[in-house]
């Protein structure tokens, strides 16, 4: 009884949000191009910082599986655990131009503040704990006997991993690289400090779909709110379903092999 009472609380508010957004509430203003810009904007910048959470989190996803490293434990926990309107402060003042770092950033190119590039350090920060939790997951369930075997003959940790061990786990992988996307589509709070909106081309005054949203809630009311985050929760349960498919067909094959 527990757990469906649990799951009804899971599910209620995503059905009633759905309902009065597309029936009672549906407003044309909550299905307009800018709706479907900012939208767009969301789903390009999280699935951007997915990849650079694979690039750069991997390996220490496969560190943490295969050795003892409290330190490392403790420090890919922190973004979990700091409020996200705080993050968003901290890469404030690191691309600050009144700081070494910021100036650096500034000789190269790169600003944070009102930026695609911004919004991809954010969501990269964010949605990097729950990428090596299930990564490290998944490194931890494998067999570490033929990788022992294959170091012995002189394979470095890193050619072993991304020459082997990534390609028999790509299923895994995406599933974990789209969990880590569907994070970062949810994310207000860090992004309504550094990029409220965007000032670059192509999405020149468009703004994420959260601070859209929120900005519809303000300004136009909660008609036009609701309207604009139903759609937006539909093409977020449709990551996650992929996410889903993609991680439930790994563990079928994982079972299989180990059958």
């Amino acid at each position: 009884i527990l757990s469906i009472a649990g799951a009804i609380l899971l599910i209620m508010p995503i059905l009633v949000l759905l309902y009065y957004g597309f029936v009672v509430y549906r407003s044309s203003a909550g299905l307009s191009i800018q709706v479907f810009e900012s939208i767009l904007l969301t789903l390009i910048t999280s699935a951007i910082s997915a990849a650079v959470v694979f690039l750069l989190f991997t390996p220490l996803a496969y560190e943490l599986a295969t050795s003892r490293h409290l330190g490392l434990e403790s420090i890919s926990d922190i973004p979990a655990s700091i409020p996200h309107p705080i993050v968003g402060i901290a890469f404030l003042i690191l691309g600050s131009p009144f700081t070494p770092t910021g100036r650096f950033l500034a000789s190269i190119g790169i600003s944070f503040f009102d930026s695609i590039q911004g919004i991809v350090i954010a969501l990269t920060f964010v949605s990097a704990p729950i990428y090596i939790r299930t990564m490290q997951s998944v490194f931890s369930s494998r067999k570490q006997d033929a990788d022992l075997y294959t170091m012995s003959l002189g394979t470095s940790r890193i050619k072993m991993l991304y020459g082997a061990i990534l390609p028999s786990l790509k299923r895994e992988t995406l599933y974990a690289g789209l969990t880590s996307m569907s994070r970062g589509m949810s994310e207000f709070g860090s992004i309504a400090i550094l990029a409220y909106y965007v000032t670059q081309y192509p999405f020149v005054g468009v703004s994420n779909a959260s601070v859209l949203i929120y900005n519809y809630y303000g300004y136009l009311g909660p008609g036009v709110a609701v309207t604009a985050s139903a759609l937006m929760i539909v093409i977020s349960i449709a990551v996650l379903a992929a996410a889903r498919l993609f991680g439930r067909s790994g563990n079928w094959r994982s079972q299989s092999s180990n059958d």
